[in-house]
């Protein structure tokens, strides 16, 4: 219940903090790539960014978790194969019990 009241609390701060920048940053910046010319309000400029740069993030932790993942897969292969081992092991009779 504390941890729901707690991220509550915290999406309306963040929400409040994001409306009084968007209100106190009316200014216009300009987009210029070459064959691209354009102005954009400055909070949607900066969430845009923001955005594209978690995109890009993304992305760029994709190959780490497909390694992750085959590694996990490789684990677990051998791990089966191990206990699968010690089984078999246990199955076999006692020969020298003297």
């Amino acid at each position: 219940m504390l941890k729901r009241a707690g991220l509550i609390l915290l999406i309306i701060v963040l929400f409040v903090l994001m409306f009084t920048f968007t209100a106190l940053n009316t200014g216009q910046v300009e987009l210029d790539l070459g064959f691209f010319k354009r102005s954009y309000p400055i909070s949607m400029a900066l969430a845009g960014t923001f955005v594209l740069g978690m995109i890009f993030g993304m992305l760029c932790m994709t190959a780490f978790v497909f390694r992750l993942i085959n590694e996990r897969r490789n684990l677990r292969r051998s791990l089966r194969i191990s206990e699968s081992e010690v089984s078999s092991l246990r199955n076999l009779p006692l020969s020298d019990a003297d």
